[in-house]
């Protein structure tokens, strides 16, 4: 299963498709996808604090965005 999933992920960044960079990053709603807020001494508000579901660009436009938790 993991080579095929590999040959998979291979074959989509030939094509094109790379995953959107999220982690630490200012909220972008047109890259992100919140879902939730928390509290966060480490990070500013309005930054991405963890990243529930990938999110994916194909040639720089949006397949999936990515399911996000921002700071408040």
């Amino acid at each position: 299963m993991k080579m095929i999933f590999n040959q998979l992920m291979a074959c989509l960044e030939r094509a094109g498709v790379v995953e959107i960079d999220c982690l630490g990053k200012e909220f972008d709603p047109n890259y992100h996808n919140a879902v939730m807020t928390e509290d966060s001494t480490e990070y500013d508000s309005g930054t991405v604090t963890k990243v529930l579901q990938k999110g994916y660009l194909l040639h720089d436009r949006v397949v999936r965005p990515a399911m996000v938790m921002t700071a408040n």
